[in-house]
């Protein structure tokens, strides 16, 4: 496996583009230390992040892996150019000629978008803890660790969206398509969202549409790490100010929500495989 994935290191690292993507990503997950000075505005209201407790422990390990997860198009971008320069530069049937398996060639991809995803959630882990101890009020260890479950969902998120990369740039050879295939399919994810809201009636409408909605791939990696807006103090306090009230939500990861993840993980490996397995390279 080490020299699998050693293969893998050295063309990224040669590829200028990836190596340009990789450390831009871990630059912009630097920056979530620079949230706490900065100020927004929401209904006149001016605030300070830092002041609305999203760096307090528990609440910054939703907070950041939330954030954190925004940026991963960067290494998405990295995945599917990993996958479609092989084709592009003939790199894959020299690799095949010199005696690597296309298990063997899968695997190794596969081992990239582990360590990729591991080395991410680590570097979030350490981030997080380092702001939680700078600005948090709340420092007892019960408290600090009692939500780390967003890590280990940031990770599966990771990993899972990756995977989904790694099948486009399989199942289209150009990185541009394969780009464009993942932006289709989210945009498909939308459509069929509107249609259910059109189409679904009833009391729970919502909670049918939802239901419906997480056992797609996108949605269902998306639900793994919900919003964490609702939980700042000023949105909770405009909130009750207009409302009147404050509208209870559960922001945690659900058993089912995982394993709906796990299978559209498994399906994107299986098919990557037996596509390369199948194809005439």
């Amino acid at each position: 496996m080490k020299r699998l994935l050693n293969i893998e290191l050295q063309k990224l690292w040669k590829n200028r583009s990836s190596k340009v993507l990789i450390i831009t990503y871990f630059a912009l997950l630097c920056f979530l230390a620079l949230i706490a000075s900065i100020k927004f505005t929401l209904f006149g209201v001016e605030f300070k992040l830092s002041d609305q407790g999203v760096l307090d422990f528990p609440y910054i390990w939703h907070f950041n892996s939330y954030i954190a997860a925004v940026l991963k198009i960067f290494l998405a971008l990295v995945i599917v150019s990993m996958m479609s320069n092989e084709y592009t530069y003939g790199t894959l049937k020299q690799n095949l000629i010199d005696g690597l398996s296309k298990k063997e060639f899968l695997t190794s991809k596969l081992l990239t978008v582990l360590l990729f995803s591991g080395i991410s959630t680590l570097f979030i882990f350490f981030v997080s803890l380092i702001l939680g101890y700078s600005f948090s009020s709340y420092t007892e260890f019960s408290i600090v660790f009692s939500d780390l479950g967003y890590i280990g969902a940031y990770f599966l998120k990771l990993f899972a969206f990756f995977s989904f990369c790694l099948f486009a740039g399989v199942l289209i050879k150009r990185s541009a398509f394969a780009v464009g295939f993942i932006i289709l399919w989210n945009i498909i994810e939308g459509i069929i969202h509107v249609i259910l809201r059109i189409n679904v009636n009833g009391e729970n409408t919502d909670s049918v549409v939802n239901t419906i909605m997480g056992f797609l791939p996108l949605e269902s990696m998306s639900n793994l790490i919900k919003e964490p807006f609702t939980k700042f103090k000023a949105y909770k306090a405009i909130e009750g100010q207009v409302s009147g009230g404050i509208t209870e939500k559960f922001y945690g990861v659900h058993w089912y929500e995982i394993v709906i993840v796990l299978a559209w993980t498994a399906i994107f490996i299986t098919l990557s495989y037996n596509i390369l397995k199948k194809r005439d390279l």
